[in-house]
């Protein structure tokens, strides 16, 4: 269910599409249901439907699941009267057979694990509900028990008379019910209550009424059946999803200077003998390789590092696509920068506000200050000087430059592409070079040095 307006979170985007470690919180649900092998997705739509349906078309589901696109359906909530009118409006999608898993898309941490024990005792015959018992279950729908234990029914917050209001075991919102009787009693839902509502937990009164079993599971933990509805408990989620990955993450052997100072927003892949320093945050799909190094408060997205590189502190590496290469021993930052198409050889150096985009340095080569490289070809070995830029833009049209092997670029240079610098030659500091350079060659394109003497500087009129 993805159709509520989510007032409280003060936003113009729909609530199922604030993100939670990077991704919007519908998509953790989505990505939960598939990994299921749920027959397919409906995802009930109603404010800024639009929005959150297009999201769903272009999103890149974290499963890999390649035919996941297809097997997700929508339904249009109309205006919302309720739990339960949003759940009717799935019916026309809904085979006979089978059975339905109701998830909240505002619900990012439901853990696949859990539903499939929620699966088990449905047992594809049973209305099974997850539900947890908490010191304070202010808000939610109360379970209501006889006195063996067997579930009857389910109150509303607002409904409840004082004594139910002191139940501790609340519903979740979530639950599995056999198709076939879930049609049947969508179809006898009323809005009899203090809210007007069709309430979808209606049917667990019904479900006693015709003789059918109603059986309870429960979650590990509260954080993973906590919903989002404002941007406080937004963070405090983030913190949990976070505190979590930091937890496998050393699990696994790698060492965190601070759990707390870390997030990850996509996918985090690591060797062995891994260390992260703090404030250093990874998006998209990363790999750090054996022995890799990652200095504090680096931002790092869509890249392989390979094993043994040196991330140093304040480096920004933005893959997006197509992605960031870093070469074995290779020693980036700090205050680097890697944008898109970097491929860094074994043992480069880039160093402290080097910016690199769309360029390949083979094994050796060296850009340790102050310098732009963009639609380059690096040969190895070359030693590319402070202060020197490539020129590939000419207004209109990108343009490549190749430096080719054991080439030395002096300081404070420029070279317009399209340029080659042949293998073994030197650039003299301060050049512009326009024009291929031959192998071997020493290269300088600067203006003559000119000396005036006896030349005095202007001075400042003084006021009469």
């Amino acid at each position: 269910m993805a159709a509520g307006k989510g007032t409280r979170m003060k936003s113009t985007l729909p609530k199922v599409l604030h993100r939670l470690g990077g991704r919007a919180l519908l998509g953790h649900v989505i990505d939960c249901a598939a990994r299921l092998s749920a027959r397919q997705v409906v995802v009930i739509t109603g404010h800024g439907a639009i929005e959150v349906e297009a999201a769903c078309a272009g999103a890149d589901w974290a499963t890999g699941s390649s035919d996941l696109q297809s097997r997700i359906k929508f339904a249009r909530q109309e205006p919302q009267l309720g739990t339960g009118h949003a759940v009717q409006q799935a019916v026309p999608l809904l085979a006979d057979d089978g059975v339905t898993l109701i998830l909240n898309g505002d619900v990012p941490l439901i853990q696949a694990q859990t539903l499939r024990k929620l699966l088990d005792v449905c047992a594809g015959d049973k209305l099974a509900l997850l539900t947890l018992t908490i010191a304070d279950a202010s808000g939610y729908g109360r379970v209501l028990r006889a006195e063996d234990g067997a579930v009857l029914g389910i109150v509303e917050h607002k409904d409840a008379t004082p004594a139910q209001r002191e139940i501790r075991e609340f519903y979740t919102g979530v639950m599995a019910v056999p198709n076939k009787l879930l049609k049947t009693w969508l179809a006898r839902l009323t809005n009899q209550n203090s809210q007007k509502e069709y309430y979808l937990t209606d049917v667990v009164a019904m479900a006693v009424a015709d003789g059918r079993q109603v059986v309870a599971s429960h979650p590990d933990n509260e954080p993973e059946v906590s919903g989002v509805n404002d941007p406080l408990q937004l963070a405090a989620l983030e913190r949990v999803y976070q505190s979590r990955q930091a937890i496998a993450l050393m699990t696994q052997g790698v060492r965190l200077a601070d759990p707390a100072r870390l997030d990850v927003r996509g996918s985090l892949t690591c060797g062995q003998d891994v260390e992260i320093d703090v404030n250093c945050v990874f998006e998209g799909a990363v790999t750090l390789g054996d022995g890799v190094r990652i200095g504090a408060n680096c931002c790092i997205a869509n890249a392989v590092i390979a094993a043994g590189a040196v991330i140093h502190p304040f480096t920004h590496i933005d893959g997006e696509k197509p992605g960031v290469q870093v070469g074995e021993g290779a020693l980036v930052g700090p205050f680097a920068r890697l944008r898109p198409g970097a491929q860094l050889g074994a043992d480069v150096h880039i160093g402290n506000f080097v910016e690199v985009k769309n360029s390949t340095l083979a094994r050796g080569a060296k850009a340790n200050h102050l310098a732009y490289l963009g639609d380059t070809t690096v040969g190895e070995r070359v030693n590319y000087g402070a202060g020197s830029i490539t020129a590939n833009y000419d207004g209109a049209n990108k343009h490549r430059t190749v430096i080719e092997a054991d080439v030395h670029i002096g300081s404070n240079c420029v070279l317009v592409a399209p340029v080659t610098i042949g293998a073994g030659g030197t650039v003299g500091g301060g050049s512009t070079i326009t024009k291929d350079t031959p192998a071997g060659a020493l290269s300088v394109a600067r203006g003559k040095q000119v000396s005036l003497t006896n030349w005095t500087r202007p001075s400042k009129k003084t006021a009469s």
